[in-house]
């Protein structure tokens, strides 16, 4: 296992990244002193320099703290998306999984859901709710727990023909031993891949989500909202377009790089033969 993870650069280049970017968010108000909702007029459109790293906005806020503090958003919606979605998936895969009469109404209720696009159920979901990041949160989370609860549902339904749980039941375990001892090691390895490609789906929607003006409010600093700002001006200062749009590449870089590697290490079909 050592030398499989030493073996996997995806993970170490994914990861490192991500614990980069991690960082930054978590220091930006201890190690940024400016304010990024603060205007200023008089320094609208100012080009990079060593007072204002990334330049302004159309408004004179600082692009630099602001792109810092985008991170904070983007982050915070895409662990929280992931986190929820496997929590609340993986109790609907295994109580559909265990009861076929409720699997047979979960599961189409799961399939409506994941029949409509993504990006339209999010806007629609924004659109009742209103913006804020909470209800961002909440509205993709609705939209990814169908592909993790089918997920959970398919591997539990796998697992739950083989001999040693078979074994188990005809020996009067408790269920609730037979799933924390037999289920939930099958389940641990595929949730936490998902959940990284989740965490960078969520991402992309709150981005997007902000950028059509159906996400995070516009006072918010993030990249979703930099982005929509910054499209009318990009001929004129194209860096208000690359600098939020770079860190949030890179930030996608690293959560599908680390899924990637996290997928082929945790596979058994990807382990080196001997």
């Amino acid at each position: 296992m050592k030398r499989l993870i030493l073996n996997r650069w995806g993970i170490w280049i994914g990861g490192s990244l991500l614990v980069s970017m991690i960082l930054i968010a978590l220091l930006t108000p201890v190690v940024v002193s400016g304010d990024p909702r603060a205007l200023s007029p008089g320094s609208r459109l100012l080009p990079p320099s060593a007072l204002h790293w990334f330049g302004t906005d159309q408004l004179g806020r600082d692009l630099f703290v602001r792109v810092l503090y985008g991170a904070r958003i983007s982050l915070f919606v895409g662990f929280s998306v992931a986190f929820l979605s496997a929590v609340i998936g993986t109790s609907v895969g295994m109580l559909s999984a265990a009861n076929r009469q409720l699997d047979a109404v979960v599961m189409r209720v799961m399939d409506g859901v994941m029949s409509i696009p993504a990006i339209l159920l999010a806007i629609a979901l924004m659109a009742v709710t209103g913006g804020s990041v909470f209800n961002v949160i909440v509205a993709v989370t609705i939209v990814e727990i169908p592909r993790v609860a089918r997920l959970i549902r398919g591997i539990v339904l796998t697992l739950r023909d083989e001999t040693y749980v078979e074994a188990a039941i005809s020996t009067g375990t408790p269920p609730a031993r037979i799933v924390i001892r037999h289920l939930l090691p099958g389940i641990v390895a595929p949730l936490i891949v998902q959940s990284t490609f989740i965490w960078a789906t969520a991402m992309i929607l709150e981005a997007a989500l902000s950028f059509i003006g159906a996400g995070t409010p516009p006072t918010t600093p993030s990249w979703g909202n930099m982005l929509a700002d910054a499209r009318a001006l990009w001929q004129i200062r194209p860096t208000l377009i690359f600098f939020p749009a770079a860190f949030l590449f890179v930030t996608l870089l690293a959560v599908n790089m680390l899924g990637d590697g996290l997928r082929d290490l945790l596979d058994p079909r990807q382990a080196p033969q001997t």
